[in-house]
């Protein structure tokens, strides 16, 4: 992935540490004794101490000067899950180094509340100048959609630990964050259920050939057709009839009843949980919405789904679309059944607020 680096935000935040108060405390017992004695050795000691105090802050500040930060993210991320990532810090001084450096991530712009996607801080003891160094972290993205500023935070309590200094830095740029992906209660019960039922709907249809192609990684060994591949020199399996009919059709209703909203996004995770498990398991799928509607694999691959699903908001006002195919084993979200049945989807699986795996109730 190409690297943007982005620099330093101005502003440089200070706090004063343990240390920093036990000095300013020593500086005043000091300065005090001075006044009081009027000892000029005392008070070339209190002159040398704030010397060194505010040549910490000076070196401190020029530390953190210079400095920028980028991420090499995976392609597919899913909310949820922590994912390996690879964090890069770029020093743009001509000479001078950076001493004890952390990076750490700062709360997400959706609000003070959303945790940081950098689950734990990144030490650096030393940044050359002109220098890149990079390090695997791991991030987690608490919240599906488009992430368009991530903010993170460069610290240092470098030289004498007296100050931390923290500037703040952020990632002007898209990251498009799937739904979560992981099964939540409910979820795989009612895959159970759909794999039962899908098997029923196509119950009886025949095994008649279809064709012979190339072997797709992870199919069964039993599908090899040996004599095909000792002609070809690759392997190649049988497909049948089945497999073609094989197709669920998924709807999501985007227009959703008022105060529905929680119900929305829980939905939208349980249908990028089906559609992901059920393309594994083989099964095409038709997916559809009022605004938009795909077949995979046959257009489009499924992470095309998974994007749309990242993004998509509640639609007011737009009546449901009928079905592409009425022969087709059907799965529909909705929070309307009156305006599902009236668009044809009376056969459809239908899973509403208050469904099991679905416990949002509106």
């Amino acid at each position: 992935m190409k690297n943007w680096f982005q620099a330093l935000q101005r502003g440089v935040k200070y706090r004063v540490t343990r240390g920093g108060f036990l000095f300013i405390l020593a500086v005043t017992l000091i300065g005090a004794a001075a006044v009081a004695s009027a000892n000029n050795l005392l008070f070339l000691v209190v002159a040398t101490m704030l010397s060194v105090f505010l040549v910490s802050g000076l070196v401190s500040r020029l530390g953190l000067a210079g400095l920028e930060l980028d991420f090499a993210l995976p392609e597919h991320i899913s909310a949820g899950p922590t994912v390996a990532a690879t964090l890069a810090v770029r020093n743009v001084k001509l000479w001078m180094p950076s001493f004890s450096v952390n990076v750490s991530g700062l709360a997400d712009e959706a609000g003070a509340t959303a945790p940081p996607i950098l689950t734990s801080a990144v030490y650096f003891p030393i940044i050359p100048g002109r220098a890149t160094l990079e390090e695997t972290v791991e991030l987690r993205f608490s919240r599906r959609g488009a992430h368009r500023q991530n903010s993170f935070s460069f610290s240092t309590r470098f030289p004498f630990g007296f100050l931390e200094k923290t500037a703040a830095v952020s990632l002007r740029r898209d990251v498009v964050v799937y739904p979560s992906l992981e099964p939540k209660p409910g979820f795989e019960q009612l895959l159970n259920d759909i794999n039962g039922d899908l098997e029923a709907h196509y119950r009886g249809r025949g095994h008649e050939f279809y064709r012979i192609r190339a072997y797709e990684p992870l199919e069964s060994a039993r599908y090899v057709d040996w004599k095909a591949t000792a002609h070809t020199g690759d392997l190649q399996v049988r497909e049948f009839a089945r497999e073609q009919e094989r197709a669920v059709e998924i709807y999501l209703d985007c227009d959703i009843a008022p105060g529905a909203e929680p119900w929305f996004e829980e939905a939208i995770d349980c249908c990028a949980f089906l559609v992901w498990r059920l393309f594994q398991q083989g099964a095409g799928i038709r997916f559809q919405t009022q605004e938009f509607q795909i077949r995979v694999p046959e257009e489009s691959n499924v992470y095309t789904i998974l994007k749309y699903l990242a993004l998509v908001c509640p639609l007011r006002g737009k009546a449901p679309e009928p079905p592409i195919d009425e022969q087709s084993f059907q799965i529909v979200f909705s929070s309307d059944p009156s305006g599902i049945e009236a668009a044809g989807w009376t056969p459809a699986r239908l899973l509403r607020p208050g469904d099991s795996g679905l416990g949002v109730d509106s």
